[in-house]
């Protein structure tokens, strides 16, 4: 069978690499973590558990698909509960909007916030559909290496007003400022500014609304285990703790993979969920590029960076949602100090993770588990975060004491925190950046790293800085696209 090799063990790696094993490739995945996951790892810290990867789960038929490959369900494995609401947004002045549930519930909340806005709020779920219809259900598992399919989306992208932002798809529907903002913060969960990131991502709101959000039992490392045990019964080789260096080529196919343990692995095709960025800058000879490739990695505009605060308490705080948007004073101005200034301010807005609140085995009895996550400037802000680290927690801290979690000071327990200076060293995420490039429109479809790699004929990609993009459904249709470009290993070998 011919031989391919996976490069990063994310979502993304992990599910190229169980449909190329379910097309008859012997597959290997290599990986720098000690375990299988990617940014999905988990942390055990004085009897506290944290998820550190994505704590949202929506679109679950994409990965039932990689079990049902094999014959097997996802539902014998894992358990996917159901969240409402999705979200809960705390404001500013001690206000809340719960968004999730049933339609009627969601058009009751909007309506205790802004009566104005409930034929709004449905004139938005319909436009959102629209787009859904093209740019997921059409476009999400479409390779887009060419850029005459790009021309043929044309006149639907323009249709559907592709080149408006976020912040003004939602700002047509709604009056409220408070529901503008809790409806337009989709982009950031992938790595975007909503006043600067297409509205194709808008298509996030009928999506949830469609299959809703769920949490697996035992966290996102439950359903990573999962899915390393189906890679195991499959005869998925798998390689931790170990860094691909290099490549050694013939002409434009990659031959071996160099590996940093000194070992060479013979490839037929490689699949990388690598960041592209890092992999193009890195591990690909500029003359093996093409030239929007170069331009690419060399104007491209990366997502901004992460700040993620870890804790546990020793009191419960029942009160508190599973997902919790703490949103700051300041929106737009904060946005633009992150993604366009690079200044990390004495502000910030906060997403507040309580997987206890779904889940008590997170944390011993009577407490409770936290995952506090701040955008924050990526490397390009050149921040200190040895000194500005744990300036910030502390900030963190007393905002959360004074709103949403009173006493916290007192009750914090196993506290720690992942900068993008982390992303960067942990994940090899070029300038430390939490989600790869950002979903600008000048980024998306032909415009972002190709599925198809860009002058090597047998290399492939995967994950948040390719077509689609980032999010769990984004990296997991990325592995479908592969499906459009590679044949079944039968196939392959005869061809080759």
């Amino acid at each position: 069978m011919p031989h391919a090799v996976v490069i990063g063990a994310g979502f993304g790696g992990i599910a190229a690499s169980l449909r190329l094993r379910a097309r008859g490739y012997d597959v290997t995945i290599v990986d720098r973590c000690s375990s299988l996951g990617g940014r999905a790892q988990v942390y055990d810290v004085e009897g506290f558990r944290h998820d550190a990867g994505p704590t949202v789960v929506t679109a679950p038929f994409l990965l039932e698909e990689l079990f049902s490959l094999f014959g097997e369900s996802l539902h014998e494995h894992v358990e996917l509960v159901p969240l409402e609401p999705w979200y809960r947004f705390h404001f500013p002045d001690g206000g809340h909007f719960d968004y999730g549930g049933s339609l009627d519930k969601t058009l009751s909340e909007i309506a205790r916030v802004s009566a104005e806005d409930v034929d709004g709020y449905q004139s938005l779920v319909n436009e959102s559909q629209q787009i859904f219809d093209v740019g997921f259900t059409k476009l999400a598992d479409k390779p887009f290496h060419q850029f005459s399919t790009m021309l043929a989306q044309l006149p639907y992208l323009v249709k559907l007003g592709s080149h408006r932002s976020v912040w003004k798809f939602v700002s047509k529907h709604l009056k409220s400022d408070k529901l503008r903002q809790a409806f337009s913060i989709q982009p950031l969960l992938v790595g975007g500014n909503p006043f600067d990131t297409t509205c194709i991502y808008s298509l996030i709101h009928y999506l949830e609304r469609k299959w809703g959000i769920f949490f697996p039992t035992g966290g996102t490392g439950a359903l990573v285990e999962a899915l390393g045990n189906l890679m195991k019964r499959q005869g998925i080789a798998v390689k931790l703790n170990t860094t691909v260096t290099g490549f050694t080529f013939d002409n434009k196919t990659i031959k071996n993979v160099e590996m940093d343990d000194g070992s060479v692995m013979d490839a037929d095709l490689v699949v990388s969920n690598g960041d592209p960025a890092f992999i193009y800058e890195n591990l690909i000879p500029k003359s093996q590029q093409t030239l929007p490739c170069r331009l690419k990695t060399n104007v491209s505009e990366k997502s901004m960076g992460l700040y993620v605060l870890y804790f546990g308490t020793t009191k419960q705080y029942s009160d508190v949602a599973h997902h919790t948007i703490w949103l700051g004073k300041r929106y737009k101005e904060l946005l633009e100090d992150i993604f366009h200034h690079k200044t990390l301010t004495e502000d910030f807005s906060l997403y507040v993770h309580r997987p206890t609140a779904t889940d008590p085995s997170f944390a011993p009895d009577g407490c409770d588990s936290f995952y506090v996550l701040a955008p924050v400037p990526n490397q390009e802000g050149n921040i200190d975060w040895t000194v500005e680290g744990s300036k910030l927690k502390d900030r963190i801290v007393n905002a959360l004491e004074q709103t949403l979690l009173p006493e916290l000071s007192e009750h914090i327990k196993g506290d720690f925190f992942k900068t993008p200076d982390d992303f960067a060293q942990s994940y090899l995420s070029a300038e430390g950046a939490g989600f790869s490039i950002a979903p600008l429109f000048r980024q998306s479809a032909w415009f972002r790293y190709h599925n198809q790699g860009e002058g090597i004929d047998n290399l492939y990609l995967v994950g948040a800085g390719t077509h689609p993009g980032a999010g769990l459904p984004g990296v997991l249709s990325s592995a479908k696209v592969l499906e459009r470009l590679i044949p079944d290993a039968t196939l392959f070998r005869r061809a080759s």
